[in-house]
């Protein structure tokens, strides 16, 4: 009992950080499948990750801004649905590009069958 404890533990502070780490291929996959607004990216993020990745609107806004400054995405005002204009966020070529340089080198990996034999 006191071992699962522990267990459980280690893993909630494992994931936590692991989930931190995340949350730029989590925003960057939300815009490759086209452009959103913020609360599309949430809701997407949430969804597609099953509820097991969250995202404050706070922490979107700030990498948004990193990634706009960086050229990985560029903005865009659009229609709403029944209100004002909103802010799109689209990515940029170059953000299409670091996108798949990132799953190449990081998430294929674990499709090689050297490592899938590790974790089945």
């Amino acid at each position: 009992m006191r071992d699962e404890k522990l267990i459980n533990q280690l893993l909630e502070a494992w994931e936590e950080t692991y989930k931190k780490g995340q949350l730029t291929l989590w925003i960057l996959l939300a815009l490759k499948d086209g452009d959103k607004y913020s609360d599309e990216i949430i809701q997407f993020i949430s969804e597609t990750s099953l509820h097991t990745m969250t995202c404050e609107e706070q922490s979107l806004y700030r990498i948004l801004r990193k990634f706009e400054h960086l050229g990985i995405v560029s903005t865009y005002s659009g229609k709403g649905n029944k209100g004002p204009d909103r802010k799109y966020i689209k990515l940029t070529a170059l953000g299409i590009t670091l996108l798949q340089k990132f799953i190449d080198r990081n998430i294929k990996l674990f499709s090689q069958p050297s490592i899938t034999k590790l974790y089945e």
